[in-house]
C-alpha cells in the first residue's frame, strides 16, 4: 500500500500492523510504500517516515524508500498493481494514500481496496489465502 504520515488514514498503520501480526507468522507481510504525490502528505525522509510510524503507531512490517504511484515515473510494482486490478471504473490511476492490493503467495493481485477501507476490513480475505 502507498502510505503517507500527515494523511487523514495515517491512524491505519495501527490496524495495519495489529493484522501483521496476527498473521505473519502464517505468511502474510505487509509492505508500505511511502508516497508524496497527494497533498504533499509524505515530506520526510526514509528516516523520519521510519521513525514516526515506529513510535505513534508500533508499526514493524518493512517501509520500503518513498515512490511515485502514479504518473511517468511510477515504481514498475505500481504499474504492475494498477495494470492487474484496475480501480473504478477501470481506471488505473491511484486516488489517495492508502490504497491497498492484496496479493497471494504466487504474484497474483486478488483484490484493490479504496484508502478508505480499514485494514481490519479486509482479514477475511487475507485468511482465505494463507
Amino acid at each position: 500500500m502507498n502510505t503517507a504520515s500527515k494523511c487523514g488514514f495515517t491512524p491505519q498503520y495501527k490496524g495495519l500492523e495489529a493484522v501483521y501480526k496476527k498473521m505473519h507468522a502464517r505468511g502474510l507481510d505487509v509492505l508500505g510504500f511511502p508516497c508524496n504525490q497527494f497533498g504533499a502528505q509524505e515530506p520526510g525522509s526514509e528516516e523520519e517516515i521510519g521513525s514516526f510510524c515506529e513510535i505513534n503507531y508500533g508499526v514493524t512490517f518493512p517501509l520500503f524508500a518513498k515512490v511515485d504511484v502514479n504518473g511517468d515515473k511510477a515504481a514498475p510494482l505500481y504499474q504492475y498493481l494498477k495494470k492487474a486490478r484496475p480501480g473504478v471504473l477501470g481506471s488505473e490511476v491511484i486516488k489517495w494514500n492508502f490504497t491497498k492490493f492484496l496479493v497471494d503467495r504466487h504474484g497474483n493481485v486478488i483484490e484493490r481496496y479504496a484508502p478508505n477501507v480499514e485494514p481490519e476490513a479486509i482479514a477475511g480475505d487475507i485468511e482465505k489465502l494463507l
